[in-house]
């Protein structure tokens, strides 16, 4: 199931909220094309905190609208697969269902649990998921064996995988048999693979973070809307909104 966040949109809304809701923009870029006297409210310049009203004509001058998307983060549990890969798999869309046809970005794998992010904006994948944009992902990781500094050190540094030497990584051990990693790539079963190099078992691995969106406390199962500031600063460290 979705938790529901309450209506912030309804009218009347606040100018910049309404803009950076349906332009490529954060609220603190609408502020500033607005005091440039881009922005018309029916066919008048608008001003600085100005409150739009249902029905009103909306303009930034040669500026297109882009559609309203929504953004998802799901706590994926262990057992269920990113997408369906077998008649007898259970896949996210065959037990989530959101108010708008959403796709999953990326994948985690049915082994693993954790932080995986849903959306209809098609351009997430590619800003998301190309490694030469290197964004964070963070995990936290328990093995079967205990986790000497020799092996942190070589996780950080990075570890060759059939012929790929991966990344380097941040690395902080946090138990007898537990450490977090923050990796800026994805190679299928990569961080499994990472810890087999080094004769560690994975025997629990959780995504906790995607940059700024964090897993936080959403229960196993469940999914949230991101919205407000958290997803303007989302879209803006993926590059798909301007701060100017």
């Amino acid at each position: 199931m979705i938790k529901s966040s309450p209506k912030k949109n309804d009218f009347p809304v606040r100018l910049n909220k309404y803009l950076a809701a349906r332009y490529p923009l954060t609220r603190r870029a609408a502020d500033l094309i607005i005091e440039k006297g881009r922005v018309k409210i029916n066919g008048r310049l608008a001003s600085v905190g100005q409150l739009v009203n249902e029905g009103d004509k909306v303009a930034i001058a040669g500026q297109a609208a882009r559609p309203a998307y929504r953004y998802f983060a799901y706590h994926k549990p262990a057992g269920i697969a990113t997408h369906s890969s077998g008649p007898t798999d259970k896949a996210i869309a065959d037990v989530l269902r959101l108010p708008v046809k959403a796709f999953p970005i990326g994948r985690l794998d049915k082994d693993s649990r954790g932080l995986i992010l849903l959306s209809d904006d098609g351009r997430l994948a590619g800003a998301l998921l190309s490694p030469e944009h290197k964004h964070e992902k963070e995990y936290i990781v328990t093995t079967d064996r205990t986790i000497n500094t020799e092996a942190v050190k070589k996780l950080a540094a990075g570890v060759t995988i059939e012929k790929y030497r991966t990344k380097k990584a941040k690395v902080e051990k946090t138990g007898d048999k537990e450490f977090t990693i923050v990796l800026t790539e994805g190679k299928k079963h990569q961080l499994r693979r990472m810890c087999a190099a080094l004769s560690l078992q994975v025997k629990d691995l959780i995504r906790v973070r995607i940059e700024n969106i964090k897993l936080g406390n959403l229960p196993a199962g469940e999914a949230r809307e991101i919205n407000d500031a958290e997803l303007e600063e989302f879209l803006l460290c993926l590059g798909l909104v301007r701060n100017d």
